[in-house]
């Protein structure tokens, strides 16, 4: 173990406690550790336990489909699934696919330790990414398989530059790493990580569930006119989103899922809306939909079946450090478009090569793919390739999960 890092864990250990005081997630993560031991003991000792981590929403969405697939294939297993952060702990704390939920302890011997000896699992899965060296380390020494599933790596992350050798030594402690492309296998052979198999995004499976099991929401389905669904969006995908707007011809609707839903953000959004918007939340209470041009979605839980509502998607993050959850919608045959910070992300760049998702950076670009896709030639033609992406993306699940148990 670096001795730096176990210096840096035990002085971030200090400071989230320091801060607690005075941020909300600091004290949601503390006060959720505290119930970890408790949680933890609800495990039968008699019965393997499969332990999955995530480190938010959107990798549990991502492992979802392994986590449910195993539990019906393999019942003798008890399902135990962490998060590192709150908005994935309060979101699915009560997750049924689960035995127990819990929050991952703090990366510091004494706290792994005692994690292990309660959770007692007999295998590990890390979703995507969140490599933690002492807990891996742990795993390790203890002899209990560890995978890492529907990772993505680029030249530039830490593992691959001159001074991350230290970080890179984590993946050998993996038993196997599932990786989504052929570009990640051939750069961790380059760096000497061989455990590696190509067998794509859990992702994929998952988004083709959703769609499938997509709830009916009236209140979306009663904006009539060419709706645009803008989902996960930050001030600065608002900057764009709402002028183009306010100045768009009546029978144009927007629907909008801002990523923060807090009430500063929500005002904010209505200051800045020069046509009649109304709140979710308001229609619960009774209220109609029908005079309003502009819903907004101030809960969590509804957006990737209201997707399927839009004539055209906007995926909200790509002017910050990385665009949202693209497949959510794309999965409904429709345009999707975001901002230009992409590189993270394998499946935005192809839904890019295969003309089925667009880049934009002005409200003037907006327009222009707007005016593109209400030519219905155009809009089929796009939802015929876009289908066709998604049929060559399955499978990932039931490869993963073969390889974990293989048959006799």
């Amino acid at each position: 173990m670096n001795p730096l890092y176990s210096f840096v864990g035990i002085l971030a250990s200090a400071v989230l406690h320091l801060v607690a005081p005075f941020n909300r997630k600091a004290r949601l993560i503390i006060d959720g550790r505290r119930m970890t031991a408790e949680r933890l003991c609800a495990l039968q000792k008699d019965r393997p336990v499969a332990w999955f981590h995530a480190s938010s929403l959107g990798e549990f969405e991502q492992g979802r489909p392994l986590m449910e697939a195993l539990r019906r294939e393999h019942p003798e297993y008890q399902i135990l699934l962490s998060f590192f952060s709150p908005s994935g702990y309060t979101v699915r704390h009560d997750y049924d696919g689960a035995d127990v939920v819990v929050y991952l302890p703090s990366d510091r011997q004494p706290s792994v330790s005692r994690f292990l000896e309660l959770a007692h699992p007999d295998l590990a899965i890390f979703i995507k990414y969140d490599f933690w060296p002492t807990m891996l380390y742990a795993l390790s020494n203890r002899g209990i398989p560890t995978y890492l599933v529907s990772a993505i790596f680029r030249r530039d992350q830490l593992f691959f530059r001159p001074w991350g050798g230290w970080y890179l030594r984590l993946l050998s402690l993996f038993r196997h790493l599932f990786v989504q492309d052929e570009a990640s296998k051939e750069l961790l052979h380059e760096f000497g990580v061989e455990e590696v198999s190509v067998t794509g995004d859990t992702r994929f499976d998952r988004v083709f569930e959703i769609a499938e099991e997509a709830k009916d929401i009236p209140e979306a389905s009663c904006l009539e006119g060419r709706v645009l669904v803008a989902g996960s969006t930050w001030p600065e995908d608002e900057e764009i989103l709402l002028p183009y707007f306010n100045g768009a011809p009546q029978d144009f609707k927007l629907i909008i899922a801002p990523h923060e839903i807090h009430e500063e953000h929500l005002c904010s959004i209505e200051t800045k809306l020069q046509r009649p918007s109304v709140r979710y939340s308001a229609l619960q209470r009774g209220e109609q939909v029908g005079h309003y041009d502009c819903l907004i979605i101030d809960c969590f839980g509804l957006l990737s079946s209201i997707y399927r509502y839009g004539r055209y998607a906007y995926v909200g993050g790509g002017f910050g450090k990385s665009v949202h959850n693209t497949l959510e919608a794309a999965v409904y045959g429709i345009p999707v478009f975001f901002g230009p910070e992409i590189h993270k992300h394998r499946e935005v760049r192809e839904l890019c090569q295969h003309d089925a998702g667009f880049i934009l950076h002005t409200e003037s670009e907006l327009s222009m793919l707007i005016s593109r896709f209400d030519d219905p030639m155009e809009a089929q033609l796009l939802s015929e390739r876009a289908k066709a992406y998604f049929a060559t993306q399955r499978g990932a699940t039931k490869t993963i999960l073969s390889a974990l148990f293989p048959k006799e």
